[in-house]
């Protein structure tokens, strides 16, 4: 397995090349969409875990500059996310070969609940950040406003960390002189320790880096006040949104418009405790919880994501897809436009079936 980790890590753009390729030939796999799909289901689902699993090899890639043991908790939690996500098809594809379209539900609600544990249990483990692309991505940037607050002790700066005391602007007049004053004092109390006693903290350092303490429920809760709570409910509605919508498609049915308004109101109040989060930090008052670029990038992904809604049933049934037929018909006439066409037209009706009800998630 180390052999193939190397090879993966130094031919990293040549299997993203050959992954890329194979996962594009998948869609011209005979009879995909038809009632035994099961094969070429279960192949892309292959697929797709040895590009999951490649992507958490390169990802890891160990670096000259990290000291230290590594975390504790290094469990993929990301790899096993991806994982779900490419046998889930299969397992809806296999449920509805052997069990019929009614029981089919039962087993997808049961590796929804799945995902929605593991991905739970990543929200927790990683400080109560927000999930990129569903937990696929792992979340390694540092929140500025949770991190800073490391760095002090009792209300006063850490030695070397360079922060002004009494919240002043480090870039005013007297914001620079205080900062110059407290770099002057740590340099004096350094060059008098004795060279053993640096010499052994110097050890400590190397052997002992300095802990990120992971933000818990109580300290976002007493920290960040409403926008943190916001914040916790609006991501875990992301979380158990596809579970909720496949038992309400299981109680009421697919062509009910029951789990389409409720899916589609959890996911409106979801985005919108984030959205306010978001916009809490252009008010004149302090930013009560701040969004990394990615996790912001991700809150617009997710906002893209309610065209689905135009592809999930029963509003595709009665209205997208008379849509797409009218389209085929016009153009069908064409004689390539008119076969592509009818093409895009096949694939969008097959995965419609398949890949709407748990995307976005």
């Amino acid at each position: 397995m180390e052999a193939y980790k190397k090879w993966v890590r130094r031919n990293k753009d040549y299997v993203h090349s050959l992954e890329s390729l194979a996962n594009g030939l998948t869609w011209l796999l005979p009879e995909r969409f038809s009632a035994s799909e099961i094969g070429p289901e279960a192949v892309t689902a292959i697929l797709g875990i040895i590009t999951a699993m490649n992507e958490h090899i390169i990802n890891t890639t160990p670096t000259q500059m990290h000291v230290g043991p590594v975390e504790p908790n290094s469990f993929p939690y990301s790899l096993c996310i991806s994982a779900i996500k490419d046998l889930e098809t299969v397992v809806e594809v296999a449920a509805q070969h052997y069990f019929g379209d009614d029981k089919k539900w039962n087993f997808i609600a049961v590796t929804e609940a799945t995902k929605v544990l593991v991905r739970l249990i990543l929200f927790r483990n990683s400080g109560y950040k927000m999930l990129l692309h569903g937990g696929d991505t792992p979340n390694t940037e540092k929140h500025s406003d949770f991190s800073s607050s490391q760095h002090n002790v009792g209300g006063f700066p850490r030695p070397g960390s360079g922060h002004v005391p009494n919240g002043l602007n480090p870039w005013n007049l007297e914001g620079r002189a205080l900062s110059a004053l407290s770099r002057f004092g740590e340099n004096a109390r350094t060059s008098s320790d004795p060279v053993w006693l640096r010499s052994v903290q110097h050890q400590q350092d190397i052997m002992e880096p300095p802990s990120c303490e992971r933000p818990t429920l109580s300290m976002i809760l007493s920290e960040k006040g409403v926008h943190g709570a916001l914040f916790l409910m609006g991501e875990v509605l992301f979380i158990i949104r596809p579970l909720m919508y496949v038992l309400f498609i299981r109680k009421y049915g697919i062509r009910s418009w029951i789990p389409w308004f409720l899916s589609m109101a959890v996911d409106a109040v979801g985005i919108g405790f984030l959205t306010q989060v978001a916009k809490s930090r252009d008010g004149g008052k302090e930013q009560h919880y701040h969004l990394t670029v990615s996790e912001q990038d991700e809150l617009k992904r997710r906002k893209l994501l309610w065209a689905l809604y135009l592809m999930r049933d029963p509003f595709f049934t009665k209205h997208t897809r008379q849509r797409l037929e009218s389209t085929e018909k016009l153009l069908e006439p064409v004689p390539v436009i008119g076969l592509l066409t009818a093409k895009i037209v096949e694939l969008v009706v097959g995965a419609q079936t398949r890949y709407t009800y748990m995307s976005g998630s």
